[in-house]
């Protein structure tokens, strides 16, 4: 799965530039506040408006404080997948209950630094798991491979049963860090700069995509 982040889209033109990604399979919303991460992007308003313009569903990726209380409007207005942060978070579990009760796919992100082991009784309770390889906040930074072991030991997890949950990772996926994720385990691959920063962003993504495929024998091929 690829999933563009419109974080390195023209935000005059969010409607065209989901256009340009169609064949995607999820559009990775990046909701930043100011306070969690040193950065202010969108919210609630623009992602109802994006529903609305594009059949592509939606990744919302919640860098926010209290995403308990924030989580579920993004549900509601039609998400397919709503991701928190473990660190910020006050009661994961509930937060994730909250958020299939709303209608989407629970997700918990964790940033590079924060052990994924803590979070992997929590992990029970969520559909996806969001790895970051770049300190969010900010698009652009360098891919830290130094997080796939944390990829790696949750695909372990996947693949003996102990957990369900579908592996994404977000930051500095390009064609030229890809193949080693998809390598370690990745389900889906968050990529922005690297697809909107293409002549053609819906043909990066189907690049991207083949690359994947063909690093990871989970993904299968085709």
């Amino acid at each position: 799965m690829i999933a563009p982040s419109i974080l390195s889209a023209d935000f005059a033109r969010l409607a065209e530039e989901a256009e340009a990604v169609r064949g995607a399979d999820w559009l990775h919303v990046d909701v930043m506040d100011g306070h969690f991460v040193p950065n202010l992007t969108l919210g609630l308003p623009v992602v109802q408006a994006l529903e609305r313009a594009t059949d592509i569903p939606l990744d919302c990726h919640l860098m926010i404080d209290d995403p308990d209380r924030w989580a579920p409007g993004y549900a509601e207005a039609g998400s397919a997948n709503v991701t928190v942060h473990a660190e910020a978070a006050h009661d994961a579990r509930r937060c994730a209950r909250d958020i299939r009760a709303a209608g989407a796919l629970a997700g918990l992100s964790v940033k590079p630094g924060t052990p994924l082991e803590d979070w992997i009784e929590v992990l029970r309770d969520f559909d996806t798991l969001l790895v970051m390889s770049v300190e969010p906040g900010f698009g652009g930074q360098a891919f830290m491979p130094q997080v796939l072991d944390k990829v790696r030991t949750a695909r372990r997890l996947v693949d003996t049963g102990h957990l369900h949950v579908l592996l994404e990772i977000d930051g500095g996926i390009s064609a030229d860090t890809i193949e080693q994720a998809a390598e370690a385990g990745v389900d889906c691959f968050v990529a922005g700069s690297a697809v909107y920063g293409a002549d053609d962003p819906g043909r990066a993504v189907e690049a991207l995509r083949e690359q994947a495929a063909h690093a990871a024998t989970h993904l299968g091929q085709g």
